[in-house]
Formats: C-alpha cells, structure tokens, sequence
C-alpha cells in the first residue's frame, strides 16, 4: 500500500516512479530479513509498465477501494519471483556445463559460440550462422563444430545437408 500512497501523493517535481519503486524494493528486503534478493518487483513493474498505469488510474480514480491494485501487485510479485526462478535455473545449467565441460580444451570461437547457446540468443546453429558470428571461414566453422561434437558437447539434429543444425547436447 506504501508503493500506492507514495506514488499517488507525488511528492517530488521529478523521478516519483524510479523512488516509489526503490522504495517498495527497500521494504520488500526489509520484509525478507536478509541481505540476498533475488528477484526485483522494479523490474518486473518496468516491464509490465502498461498493465502499472492502467491500474495506478483505475485505482487513483476510483471510490478508494485498492483490492484491485492489491490483486495486480501481488500477481506482479509473483511474476517477479518466476521470472527470478527462471533466471536463476539457466545460470545454474550454465554454470553446471562448464562444470561437466571444464576439462575440456575449447578455442576462443568455441567458448563465444557457447556461451551464446546457453544464454539462448542465436536459435538454431548452423555452420553459416557460426561463420558469421564468429567472423571465421565456413571450413573454420565446421572444423569448431565438428571438435565439439568429438568431445560431446554438440550433436547434429536430424536435417542434414546444406540445413544442417547443431544443438548443446544435454547435460
């Protein structure tokens, strides 16, 4: 109810929103009684920013009644927990394959390329698209490729040809 008050009353010429969410972050590791937090409700507030000021208006235009805004805040934080959940799941698979792998001796293409897998931001691999990336030539590529999948790190998916596409073998 604080976070609701204090940006209703808006105190300040500038920056309401930005303290409102600092403060509501502030209390909520008070409430949590450690140093360690891993999720943040400013967050997940910026990024559902729409669904935020439809209910902020509602609720500020409203017969004083907050249940909505209470439900809405308390779905946010929710949403800011999984979100953390998740975040903190693929750091730990991250950190679990280097683990498994760090024995292993890899290029400085191959450690780029990997990374760029496990933090999920390339899709599907093909030996063009690690060319590319990696600004190597397409024998390069598939030289880094082919050594991953001897050390059984990568394995070639069922398409073949010139559609060839390569996947982090699981864990």
């Amino acid at each position: 109810m604080v976070h609701l008050w204090l940006v209703t009353i808006h105190p300040f010429d500038d920056g309401n929103g930005r303290i409102t969410r600092a403060v509501t972050d502030m209390l909520l590791a008070r409430s949590d009684k450690t140093s360690q937090r891993f999720y943040s409700l400013s967050n997940q507030i910026q990024n559902e920013r729409k669904a935020y000021y439809a209910i902020l208006e509602k609720t500020q235009q409203g017969n004083l009644d907050i249940t909505e805004w209470i439900v809405w805040f308390f779905n946010c934080f929710s949403a800011s927990i999984v979100t953390a959940n998740k975040s903190l799941k693929e750091k730990l698979f991250k950190a679990d394959f280097w683990k498994t792998h760090s024995g292993k001796i890899l290029n400085e293409r191959q450690y780029l390329m990997l990374n760029k897998l496990l933090d999920g931001i390339i899709g599907k691999l093909t030996s063009t698209k690690w060319g590319k990336i990696c600004k190597c030539s397409a024998d390069s590529a598939l030289r880094d490729i082919n050594d991953l999948i001897k050390k059984n790190i990568l394995i070639k998916l069922a398409s073949g040809g010139r559609s060839t596409n390569y996947a982090l073998k699981d864990v």
